[in-house]
């Protein structure tokens, strides 16, 4: 039976929050999903100072991630009813939400005296109540229970969209961080892998802003024009989560503003579009070392479709193609799809697994010790007691 369903997505990039309208039918590999509307709602100027302060370990307090959860569950509220209203469609019709919410932080892997764990804002019971309709949020804490890491969740998606039994294939996405799922020729849900190569558009977007005051480099345009920083590059290239084995997860707490910062005032000297060339090579050469040291010697792959707004910078493409000569490079618009809204459509898939009752990470993806339905569910009440 066909249902409609909302997901809602916002990045580590903080572009804004992606909404998708989509019909949905089936579970697991007998999934079928149609996407109807899609639309991406920029965040204010006020609330997105106050993402960025709570992203902060400075700046950040109990009580503004207290409140920010509670304001995020109504601006998501807010997005997902402005899109149902310009398209025609009835909240009413709406079977459920799939929220991802806003990642605050992430700990993949304990450290100090922190234990594994992963932070989400946007609270599903407010969405709930505002949009009158089931919400499947917080997707991350039940594989983080057992022993994940609580990421990589898309995979379970791209396995369901993308497997072949004619090709072996990547889906990489590159928002702020960097993260392929790997899908070998005829797999099963067992044989996929996944994990993050590292900074996406992060570290290029955040300088992009100091330097130029523009959001992203467009095509690739002054990473172009620059010249590669030696010395910096080989300070990226050391970074020791490059060399850590997958399953592995990364984020804004280790590539984020405050790590790309102390690297701006270290290398200022420099010109402004040699430290973009520069940043954009390192996102080039994570992404492609991943594929030599811990992709290539397992499996041949014919093709990586890449995804999100990194997708969209030809530059980094290229220089991607030029040290993956082998491979096919394709966007997922060669498949017809579009790019910005693959991930909110990934979570319609999940919270559908998590409303039929069945598990949906990936262990050999998240390094999770048994399989788990992901998602915490906030059922709506239309009646009077």
């Amino acid at each position: 039976m066909k249902k409609l369903a909302i997901g809602m997505m916002s990045g580590t990039s903080l572009d804004g929050i992606d909404i998708l309208i989509a019909e949905i039918e089936g579970t697991f590999t007998q999934t079928k999903v149609n996407p109807i509307a899609f639309k991406t709602y920029p965040f204010e100027p006020l609330l997105l100072e106050k993402i960025k302060k709570g992203f902060s370990i400075d700046e950040s307090s109990s009580e503004l991630l207290c409140s920010l959860n509670f304001e995020l569950g109504e601006v998501f509220a807010s997005a997902a009813k402005s899109l149902c209203e310009e398209e025609n469609i009835q909240m009413d019709d709406i079977s459920f939400i799939a929220s991802h919410g806003q990642t605050i932080f992430h700990i993949g892997t304990p450290y100090k005296d922190l234990v594994r764990s992963s932070l989400q804002l946007g609270e599903g019971a407010v969405i709930s109540s505002l949009c009158q309709t089931t919400v499947v949020s917080n997707f991350r804490a039940a594989d983080l229970a057992v022993g994940g890491q609580g990421a990589p969740l898309v995979p379970y998606a791209d396995f369901i969209l993308f497997q072949s039994e004619e090709v072996s294939r990547s889906i990489h996405n590159i928002g702020g961080i960097a993260n392929m799922t790997v899908l070998p020729k005829g797999c099963q849900a067992d044989d996929v892998f996944a994990f993050d190569s590292g900074p996406g558009n992060m570290m290029i977007d955040y300088a992009m802003k100091r330097l130029y005051h523009q959001t992203y480099d467009k095509d690739g345009e002054k990473a172009r024009s620059g010249h590669l920083i030696n010395e910096l590059m080989s300070e990226l290239l050391s970074h020791p989560y490059l060399s850590l084995l997958p399953p592995k997860s990364t984020g804004r707490e280790t590539f984020g503003d405050q790590f790309t910062e102390k690297l701006l005032q270290k290398y200022k000297k420099y010109s402004r579009e040699d430290i973009i060339h520069t940043f954009t090579m390192f996102t080039v050469q994570s992404i492609v070392d991943s594929y030599k040291n811990f992709i290539l010697p397992k499996v041949v792959l014919d093709e990586i479709i890449f995804c999100g707004g990194g997708s969209y910078n030809t530059y980094l493409l290229e220089c991607i193609s030029r040290e993956l000569p082998q491979i096919q490079i394709k966007k997922l618009e060669d498949l017809g799809m579009n790019s910005s809204s693959k991930e909110a459509l990934a979570f319609i898939i999940l919270g559908n697994e998590t409303l039929h009752l069945n598990p949906s990470n990936l262990k050999q993806a998240t390094g999770a010790k048994k399989n788990v339905i992901l998602g915490q569910v906030n059922y709506y009440f239309k009646g009077n007691i």
